[in-house]
C-alpha cells in the first residue's frame, strides 16, 4: 500500500506538468483560431447580423479556404437547366411546325418558327421585373426554385404538343414562370468570395454557351426517335406518337434532380437589417474598430450614405448604358441562334446547306469543347489584363468578319464545308459568350448589393422583349430572303447575315466611353468610397 502510495506521489508533479502542458497549448490553439476568425471579419469592416442569411453566408466566404467548387458547380448546373428548354428546340423547330401543317408553303416555314420562338421571351419580358423584385425582398433562393419546376412542367408540356397553339401556349407559360436568371447572376456574384466573382459570372456565361450547345444536341439526336431509331422506338408508343416528346423529358428530369438540389442552396440576400429596410446596406454604414467595438459614423455621412443607396435605379446611367448595349447584344444573339438553325437545315437550292437536324447537333455539339476552355481558363485571365469593355469590343469586332463569311460557307461542299463550319461555329460562340459575360460583370458593378434583384430584372425584362422580337422577325426575314434569291444586293440568306453585323456593328460602337462610363469596369461600392473620399 505504501509502495502504490509512494509511486503516486512521485509521479503526481509529472502528469500534473503534462496536464498543464495541455491545457496550455489547447488555449493558445483556441487564441488563434479566435484571432484568425476575428481578423477576417475585420478584413470586411463589416457588421454581422444573427438572423440574416446574407450575413450567414458572408460569414462563411471569410472563413472559406481554397476554390469553391461547390458554389460554381451549383452555379453552372442550375443556368444550364435554364438555357436547356430555350436552346434545344432550334435544331427539330423547322421539322415540327412541318409536321403541324400549319405552313402552307415550305418557304413559310421559318416565318411560324419564329412565333414559337418569340413567346417564351415575350413571357419572360412580362415577368422579368417582377421577379427581380421578388428576388430582392424574398431572397434569390426562392426564385430560383420556382425557375426550376417551371422548367418541369412546361418543358415537359412543350414535347407533348399536339398543334401550332399549344406549342406557343406551353412557351409563353414557361417564360412567364421562369424568372431565375436574372436573380442567378446576383446570386452568382454574392456567393462567392470577390475574387472569384469574375469567375462566377464567367460559369453564368460559360454555363449558358454550353446550354447553347448542349440543347441542341439533345434536340438534333433526340428528336423523332421512332424514324432514327427504329430498332429501340416504335411508331405505336408514345415517343413515336409525340416525335418531340424524348428530347423535353431528358431536360425535364435533369430539371427534377435539379429543383430537388435547389432546397439546399444558401441564401446571399441580406435580410431582417433594421437599416436594410430603410432603404441602404447597414454594413457599408458601420465600421469595425481596430478593438473590435463597432463604431458609428457621423450623422451627416450616413445621411449622406443613405441618399446615395436611396438614388432611383432608373437614373442609374451605368447600369442603363449597359442594359441598352446588352439589348441590343441579346437581339443580334437571339437572331443568330434562331437563323442558324434553320438555315443549315434549308435545301441548298434556297442557301442553305441541307443539313438534317443531327447534323445541327453535332456541329453545335463541337463548339462545346472550345467553349468550355475559353470561359474557364482563359476568360478571367484576359478580362483581368483588359477589363470588361475592351474585352466586349474586341469580341465584337472579331464577330463581322466572321459572320460575314456564313453565306460563302454555305458554297462549300463535303468535308471541307463541315470542317468550316465547324471553327466558324465555335469562333463565334466562344466570343459571344465572352462579349455576354463581360456585360453581366459590369451590370453586377454598376448597382448596390440590395438593387441587384431588380437590376437584372429590369435587364431581363428589355433583353428578353428584344429577344422576343429577334426570332419573329428574323423568322420572317429568312423567309422573305428565300423567296428573293436574285436580288442585286445581298442575295437569299446574305441579307440575314448583313443585318446581324449592322446590329454588332452598333454594339461596338455603343461600348466607347461617351457612352458607356468606365465606373462599371469596378464594383459599386468600391465606386462609392473613391467618390466620397475625404480630400486630403
Amino acid at each position: 500500500m505504501n509502495r502504490i502510495s509512494t509511486i503516486y506521489f512521485v509521479h503526481t508533479p509529472q502528469r500534473c506538468v503534462w496536464i498543464g502542458f495541455f491545457i496550455f497549448t489547447s488555449i493558445v490553439q483556441d487564441l488563434v483560431l479566435m484571432a484568425e476568425y476575428r481578423e477576417a471579419l475585420l478584413k470586411t469592416d463589416k457588421v454581422y447580423y444573427e438572423n440574416c442569411p446574407g450575413c450567414k453566408q458572408d460569414r462563411v466566404k471569410e472563413l472559406q479556404k481554397g476554390f469553391p467548387l461547390k458554389e460554381c458547380t451549383s452555379i453552372g448546373v442550375i443556368v444550364l437547366c435554364n438555357v436547356l428548354p430555350i436552346s434545344s428546340l432550334f435544331p427539330f423547330l423547322y421539322f415540327m411546325i412541318r409536321d403541324f401543317n400549319i405552313a402552307k408553303k415550305v418557304e413559310d416555314i421559318g416565318y411560324y418558327a419564329g412565333f414559337v420562338g418569340s413567346s417564351f421571351m415575350f413571357g419572360r419580358f412580362l415577368t422579368s421585373f417582377l421577379w427581380g423584385m421578388a428576388a430582392d425582398r424574398y431572397g434569390r433562393k426562392p426564385i430560383i426554385i420556382l425557375g426550376t419546376l417551371s422548367v418541369v412542367v412546361f418543358n415537359t408540356l412543350f414535347g407533348l404538343s399536339v398543334n401550332f397553339w399549344m406549342a406557343i401556349a406551353m412557351r409563353f407559360l414557361h417564360g412567364s414562370f421562369n424568372g431565375m436568371l436574372g436573380p442567378l447572376k446576383a446570386y452568382a456574384t454574392e456567393v462567392l468570395r470577390e475574387e472569384y466573382q469574375a469567375l462566377g459570372l464567367s460559369i453564368v456565361g460559360t454555363a449558358w454557351g454550353i446550354g447553347l450547345i448542349v440543347g441542341p444536341a439533345l434536340g438534333g439526336y433526340f428528336a423523332q426517335p421512332a424514324d432514327k431509331y427504329p430498332n429501340i422506338f416504335s411508331k405505336s408508343s408514345i415517343f413515336g406518337r409525340f416525335p418531340y416528346f424524348l428530347p423535353c423529358l431528358c431536360i425535364s428530369l435533369f430539371a427534377a434532380i435539379v429543383f430537388i438540389a435547389s432546397f439546399w442552396l444558401p441564401e446571399t440576400l441580406h435580410m431582417n437589417h433594421p437599416e436594410t429596410e430603410e432603404g441602404f446596406d447597414c454594413s457599408d454604414a458601420l465600421e469595425a474598430a481596430s478593438g473590435g467595438s463597432v463604431m458609428k459614423e457621423n450623422g451627416a455621412e450616413v445621411e449622406e450614405r443613405a441618399q446615395n443607396f436611396q438614388t432611383s435605379i432608373w437614373k442609374n446611367w451605368p447600369l442603363m448604358a449597359n442594359i441598352i448595349i446588352y439589348c441590343i447584344f441579346s437581339l443580334h444573339e437571339m437572331s443568330y441562334t434562331e437563323i442558324f438553325s434553320l438555315w443549315a437545315v434549308s435545301p441548298r437550292r434556297l442557301g442553305g446547306m441541307g443539313f438534317s437536324s443531327q447534323d445541327v447537333g453535332q456541329v453545335l455539339a463541337i463548339s462545346g469543347c472550345g467553349l468550355l476552355f475559353s470561359q474557364l481558363y482563359l476568360f478571367p485571365k484576359v478580362e483581368k489584363i483588359l477589363g470588361p469593355i475592351p474585352l466586349a469590343r474586341i469580341g465584337g469586332v472579331l464577330t463581322i468578319p466572321l459572320i460575314a463569311c456564313y453565306p460563302l460557307i454555305a458554297k462549300l461542299t463535303g468535308f471541307a464545308q463541315k470542317f468550316t463550319i465547324n471553327c466558324a461555329s465555335l469562333l463565334k460562340n466562344s466570343v459571344s459568350v465572352t462579349i455576354m459575360t463581360a456585360l453581366f460583370i459590369m451590370q453586377n458593378n454598376s448597382v448596390p448589393q440590395h438593387q441587384r434583384g431588380a437590376a437584372n430584372g429590369i435587364a431581363m425584362t428589355a433583353m428578353s422583349l428584344f429577344k422576343a422580337v429577334g426570332p419573329a422577325a428574323a423568322g420572317a426575314i429568312f423567309s422573305w430572303c428565300q423567296t428573293h434569291q436574285d436580288a442585286f444586293y445581298f442575295p437569299g440568306v446574305s441579307m440575314v447575315f448583313f443585318i446581324m453585323n449592322v446590329l454588332m456593328v452598333l454594339v461596338v460602337v455603343l461600348t466607347i466611353e461617351s457612352f458607356l462610363p468606365k465606373s462599371c469596369t469596378k464594383p459599386y461600392e468600391e465606386v462609392q468610397k473613391e467618390k466620397f473620399k475625404p480630400m486630403g
